[in-house]
């Protein structure tokens, strides 16, 4: 499961929460003719022996662009026409500047994944594992799509991906920050800045939604909350399936193979957007056709090559290259081994649930995708913060911040308490961190019960004005929290739920006692040993009427507190039992960001100054453009450089039978024949699978379309490097790698599975018997 998804909404949360580390100590660059130097076998790490190495292949005179790493906002890019043109672009330079002119037109945000247009019928492809939920919603014992693949022969056949998928066409950005931020440093207190922002967000994406219900609004904060842009999406409701190769193809290499090169998965699939007949977004509907995007991607002519020059555009998630060294120091020293440990067991615990039955599997494999992803991801930054003195390296930078701010008595006065302030907060915070993160365990581990604790919300929102209502659930999430309920029976099962409420129990119950959340004696008592929990997790759901869809949508559209209050049904008890606990929580972090507000902006500009550069903000799920160039690394200093092309012999060479090396036997067939059709690479004799580039990306950019100087599709993205996994925090040029799926594995994959439709539709003539 590649890292750069960010699927999971609750767990995205915790993870994204923890997101802090930095990458390996920095080795010396590779030589600039790296791409000729032969890969170091890494069968140790990567499973099954794997004796070949990445073809020895000349690459042009050029060297390749050194990229100081940057996941740029397109109005930024203005200030880069000369590097980018430098590097290899051929494309006008301004043609990135705007979300609406082609290629950034052409991009697209699924919710989590990034995804393109391919085709003037809104075909969209994006990544494997970025429609993991899409197969699993349309799987069963008898037709297992999420194993077996799907193609839909014609557009009667293509699958609807479920009530809560969409598509997100930015159409533009907007400076508001003057709107925001004016006067904030005024109020009285941290919660009521924080109370200030969320009102002046809501009037803002009101207005920007008013009488436009295609459009989805945003308030976004950049340089931590230094600058504030309103982002206008179209929102595509009907979203559905058409193809996506075996799993065999899309997740070869699993987990053993996860943020490790050499690679070898076709990790790609392909959706279509539909819309209303009058090419207005509209709910699934059979009476819906496709859409007719302004802009859609070319595929490239040109064989790409080492040295290349390659862009990613998409929708990165969560970056902290802002973060200070004491928040990197909490994430070190205790959540980065608490979310570790806590991923170890419940990986066991949906493995072991899984074997139960076929259908049961099939409900938990997004869910064990998700973790074990985040768990390897976890473990690289942990091993990132660790190696090489980098954690003191990032403290020294604050102190070197420190010693420029007190070097002069102007910014001694603008910025002299900034550093002190922050490192005050994230101590104040140690105090209630483990009740904050049991309570987002809770709701993380069961999803019936985060749909108890939702209706409980919402009959508490409801009675109050739209503009007094908390943002998410105001009116016009309404729709969505109802598709959510209703998207709830294709996913939730029963044992599922139990297996890992009980494992979030067990886990509080580890503690010593004087440090357990007070909430927990609520669930099981006091006591809190295995038969007080076994016994209480079996009577939460022998006794709720939730696994009813009926029921759910019932209680969220009209119950009222009082009578949520008086209910029966355990799972709204407890809700209701422990949503004091949760608003404590939550009141808690509203304070927190309230302070931020004033002290991040300031520590950003301080450290601006002192750099005096352009700094790209982190990631924060808008659109973004990086560039590089295809080159190979080396993993340590005294290692050989890895090629940067991986080869379709090679994934025959891996395969096993068994999973996660299983090809399908048409592909194998195929490659032992040396049908390449037309697809096979010149240099290399045979048709190449993933590539690497020096590219500077992170979760929420699966599925990004890679693209080459012209702005044509010459891959996707879908994964990093172990060794510098922690570039979330630290753009290291020397070891930093994107994994892209090559383009001519992906339609050649399709030419021998006979995904002949798809084909033509890109323009591509079948080429393979």
């Amino acid at each position: 499961m590649p890292r750069l998804t960010n699927s999971f909404s609750a767990l995205a949360l915790l993870v994204s929460t923890l997101g802090l580390g930095l990458g390996c100590g920095a080795e010396p660059p590779p030589p600039a003719d790296s791409a000729n130097t032969s890969a170091a076998n890494d069968s140790a790490k990567t499973g099954p022996k794997d004796d070949t190495k990445a073809a020895d292949v000349k690459g042009p005179e050029r060297k390749p662009f050194e990229n100081p790493g940057g996941m740029w906002v397109p109005s930024q890019l203005a200030e880069h026409e000369a590097k980018l043109k430098g590097a290899g672009l051929e494309l006008d330079p301004k043609a990135l500047t705007d979300p609406m002119q082609p290629p950034l037109a052409a991009v697209v945000s699924l919710g989590g994944c990034s995804a393109s247009f391919v085709s003037p019928d809104g075909l969209i492809v994006t990544n494997h594992h970025c429609v993991t939920g899409i197969l699993q919603f349309n799987a069963t014992p008898k037709q297992n799509v999420a194993n077996d693949g799907y193609l839909a022969k014609t557009r009667a056949d293509e699958k609807w991906a479920g009530p809560t998928n969409r598509i997100f066409v930015t159409r533009s950005f907007k400076d508001v920050t003057k709107d925001v931020r004016e006067g904030l440093d005024k109020l009285p207190n941290d919660r009521a800045r924080n109370d200030q922002i969320e009102a002046r967000e809501k009037t803002l994406v009101g207005a920007c939604e008013k009488d436009r219900p295609e459009v989805r609004c945003s308030l976004k904060a950049y340089f931590g909350g230094a600058q504030y842009l309103l982002v206008e999406q179209l929102e595509i409701r009907d979203v559905r399936l058409v193809y996506a190769p075996p799993e065999g193809v899309g997740n070869f290499g699993g987990e053993i193979d996860n943020w490790r090169w050499p690679r070898h998965g076709g990790d790609f699939a392909f959706l279509r957007a539909y819309v209303g007949k009058d090419q207005k977004p509209a709910d699934h509907a059979e009476t819906n056709v496709p859409y007719k995007p302004a802009h859609y991607l070319r595929l490239a002519q040109k064989p790409l090559a080492p040295n290349d020059f390659v862009m990613v555009a998409g929708y990165p998630g969560t970056t902290n290259r802002l973060r200070t060294s004491f928040e990197i120091k909490e994430a070190l020293e205790w959540g980065y081994p608490r979310r570790i440990a806590a991923f170890e067991e419940g990986v066991k615990v949906l493995e072991s649930v899984s074997k139960q039955k076929e259908e049961i599997a099939i409900k938990a494999n997004p869910f064990l995708r998700g973790i074990s992803n985040a768990l390897t991801k976890i473990k690289g930054l942990a091993e990132g913060l660790g190696k090489g003195g980098v954690a003191a390296e990032r403290a020294k930078k604050d102190a070197d911040l420190a010693a420029w701010i007190g070097g002069d008595a102007e910014r001694k006065a603008a910025y002299g308490d900034v550093i002190a302030k922050i490192e005050a907060l994230v101590a104040e915070r140690k105090k209630t961190r483990e009740e904050d993160m049991a309570l987002g365990d809770m709701m993380m581990s069961a999803s019936l019960f985060q749909a108890a604790s939702t209706i409980v919300r919402m009959a508490e929102e409801r009675p109050k004005a739209d503009a007094e209502r908390d943002p998410e659930f105001q009116e016009r999430t309404w729709k969505r929290i109802e598709q959510k309920m209703t998207r709830l029976s294709a996913s939730y099962d029963r044992a599922i739920d139990q297996a890992m409420l009980k494992l979030a129990l067990e886990r509080v119950a580890k503690l010593p006692e004087k440090e357990r959340p007070a909430f927990v004696a609520t669930i099981a008592g006091k006591k809190l040993d295995a038969a007080a929990i076994e016994k209480a997790v079996k009577g939460l759901y022998e006794g709720t009427k939730l696994e009813d869809e009926k029921a759910r949508l019932e209680l969220l559209k009209t119950a009222k507190l009082d009578d949520l209050k008086k209910s029966k049904d355990p799972l709204i008890k407890l809700a209701v039992a422990l949503r004091p606990a949760y608003k404590a929580s939550e009141d808690r972090g509203k304070s927190f960001d309230g302070a931020m507000a004033l002290l991040r902006p300031k520590y950003f500009e301080a450290l601006q100054k002192m750099l005096g550069q352009q700094i790209a903000p982190d990631a924060n799920g808008t659109l973004r453009v990086t560039y590089g160039s295809v080159r190979g690394y080396r993993p340590t200093k005294d290692a050989p450089v890895y090629t940067p092309f991986t080869t379709t012999s090679e994934m025959v060479k891996k395969h096993t039978g068994k999973e996660p090396f299983e090809a399908p036997s048409k592909l194998l067939a195929a490659a032992n024949a040396k049908k390449w059709g037309t697809y096979a690479d010149a240099a290399l004799g045979e048709v190449p699978v993933d590539f690497l580039s020096d590219l500077d990306i992170t979760g929420g950019n699966s599925g990004s379309p890679t693209l080459n100087g012209k702005g044509e599709l010459v891959g996707l993205a879908f994964d990093g490097n172990y060794e510098a996994m922690a570039s979330d925090v630290i753009f290291l040029p020397e070891i930093t790698r994107t994994i892209h799926v090559d383009l001519r594995y992906v339609l050649w994959v399709m030419d021998v599975e006979g995904a002949d439709n798809v084909l033509q539709e890109l323009g591509v003539k079948p080429s393979i018997d």
